[in-house]
């Protein structure tokens, strides 16, 4: 638990400069974490016996980074019918090694990685460099949201736990993953928002719109828990790797956010939270 808490300061730290500073930092490391995780995910298959498009999802990481980066998401498309065309290609070309089941999980997983982060540079990125006002004074609106987002997810997973803890006794998915609990989920619910409500009255966002995305944040992070958990269950691994020590991998760390972020970057726009 010591190493868990360590890790964790050292992270928020660090996270707290990247996200403030923005620009090709941020981008870079969203780069970096989207890399390993498709490392991480093609590992884990690896124990299977399946051996997943390794380069060619190194390469569409690569371009649909470069679509969120330069703001043309409408490129993604492209890339993404791409990506589709080139593995399916493999399996064809290189049927003896390369299985059609293979090709069906290297596309999901690049997908999974490759899409889901994207959104954070999306996210970050939003209202080119407007600001909003704060009583700690202005921050670019997209900064705002980043925050609104990881600190909403954060809440979720960390209220679960601790009322898991405190007074779990219904198992929410058993065959999922044991440790969850019906009341740890309530607890988590809750605790996003409240969190997302009062971030939303520190920016002066409607309170409203914000307790309602408190509550899909709480739903959406728990969904992104539990596709990581099925998937580390099916290939037969604890951890999806041990670069963060205490937390695992990368896609342990960010299993909940890699979902949260899409949903908020579609909820701002449907719901109309910011200008």
């Amino acid at each position: 638990m010591g190493t868990r808490i360590i890790t964790g300061v050292i992270g928020m730290t660090a996270a707290a400069f990247i996200i403030q500073t923005g620009g090709m930092i941020f981008n870079a490391v969203v780069l970096l974490l989207s890399i390993i995780g498709w490392h991480e995910f093609s590992r884990a298959f690896a124990h299977k016996d399946q051996h997943l498009a390794y380069l060619s999802g190194m390469l569409a990481l690569t371009l649909f980074w470069c679509c969120a980066v330069f703001g043309v998401p409408e490129e993604t498309m492209a890339v993404t019918v791409l990506l589709l065309l080139v593995v399916l290609a493999q399996s064809v070309l290189l049927h003896k090694s390369f299985s059609v089941e293979e090709a069906m999980i290297s596309v999901v997983g690049i997908l999974y990685v490759g899409l889901t982060f994207s959104y954070l540079m999306l996210l970050r990125s939003w209202g080119d460099g407007a600001v909003v006002s704060s009583p700690a004074g202005s921050m670019e609106i997209g900064c705002a949201l980043i925050w609104s987002a990881l600190l909403g997810t954060w809440a979720s997973d960390t209220c679960a736990y601790f009322t898991g803890s405190l007074c779990g006794a219904h198992k929410l998915c058993p065959d999922i993953s044991p440790g969850k609990t019906v009341e740890g989920f309530v607890g988590g619910v809750i605790g996003t928002v409240v969190t997302v409500t009062g971030i939303g009255a520190f920016f002066s966002f409607p309170l409203l719109k914000m307790a309602v995305l408190g509550i899909c944040i709480a739903l959406v992070a728990t969904l992104g828990d539990l596709v990581e958990s099925v998937i580390k269950r099916h290939t037969g691994i604890k951890d999806s790797g041990s670069l963060i020590p205490g937390h695992g991998g990368v896609l342990d760390r960010f299993d909940s956010t890699m979902f949260t972020m899409p949903f908020m970057y579609y909820f701002i726009q449907f719901f109309k939270l910011v200008g």
